[in-house]
């Protein structure tokens, strides 16, 4: 089976403190998920270096067991919650991506 992954790219913040609500709602709907953050940065300090048409603002990335757990926990009713306290206008790019076994 292979892991799925939720990667989110946030393009533009202008003020990283407007995430606050989200972060509070998403960071246990992702662990009842089975979701393991392996990268947010810069939040937590890790590096960035962005080539080409890259984004150097923050860059989330969750591995979870399968994919299908990965869509399961997106469409679970403590991440919708969740994604209603993102503030009006917040722009993001996020995909659920299937790994290669």
């Amino acid at each position: 089976m292979s892991k799925g992954y939720w990667v989110s790219v946030y393009p533009a913040i202008s003020g990283p403190e407007a995430l606050t609500a989200y972060d509070k709602l998403a960071g246990p709907a992702v662990q009842a998920g089975g979701g393991r953050n392996l990268a947010l940065f810069p939040a937590r300090g890790g590096r960035i270096v962005a080539h080409e048409a890259g984004i150097t603002e923050r860059v989330v990335l969750i591995e979870f067991d399968s994919f299908e757990q990965a869509v399961a926990t997106y469409e679970s009713e403590a991440y919708q919650k969740a994604l209603q306290a993102l503030p009006d206008g917040f722009e993001r790019d996020f995909r659920i991506i299937e790994g290669v076994d």
